[in-house]
């Protein structure tokens, strides 16, 4: 491996910072603001250096997905990249559009899970899930195409709004529940869709 220019050392240390701290890399605009960068030309060069000298990588086609590589790459646990496809209500049911915003980094024996490529995660918005330790602004992993079962976390569409629920299975009849007394508990008018069984949490840190 080539040595590093102070600088890159520098802006690799900021990228794996950031990583680490939100589980996201950061952008060129981020990376040109933070060191005072004129254009992002200058960002994307060190990027494009740091990438030859074999310590950043990346997955073509997946927004935000550079990942620091270290010199003892075959020594480390396995590092999964899920795609964060937006965010959910964990409060009122809302009609939202899921688009994928970035990629999270996560050490998979550390969560405990085998991530597919049916994986993916959602940022938390609200409160109601707090009975379950899932506070705003966390990331919840969750699987597509799982089986779900009576208390499961799962992300749902009902009555075509999503939100992130428990999962009720109860005398024939299934509805979502909130963890959370100041929030009602959601019973389907027509339709109820689980689109996510919850695998894993992650918490981001604020401030």
């Amino acid at each position: 491996m080539n040595a590093l220019t102070r600088r890159q050392q520098q802006v690799l240390e900021f990228i794996q910072t950031r990583q680490q701290r939100e589980g996201l890399t950061p952008t060129l605009r981020e990376i040109a603001d933070h060191f005072g960068f004129r254009s992002l030309t200058a960002a994307a060069d060190h990027v494009r250096a740091l990438q030859k000298k074999g310590v950043l990588e990346n997955q073509p086609s997946r927004a935000r997905s550079l990942r620091v590589v270290s010199p003892w790459q075959g020594l480390r646990r396995p590092v999964a990249d899920i795609p964060i496809f937006g965010s959910i209500p964990a409060g009122i049911p809302e009609s939202r559009v899921q688009d994928a915003k970035g990629c999270l980094s996560i050490d998979v024996a550390s969560l405990g899970i085998k991530p597919t490529p049916r994986t993916f995660a959602l940022e938390v918005r609200g409160d109601s899930m707090i009975g379950r330790h899932i506070l705003d602004g966390d990331l919840v992993i969750l699987e597509h195409g799982v089986a779900p079962r009576n208390g499961d976390v799962v992300a749902a569409l009902i009555d075509n709004e999503s939100t992130l629920k428990t999962l009720v299975l109860e005398r024939g009849r299934v509805w979502l529940r909130s963890e959370n007394p100041r929030y009602p508990q959601l019973i389907p008018a027509s339709e109820l869709v689980v689109q996510g069984v919850m695998m894993a949490l992650v918490r981001r840190r604020k401030g």
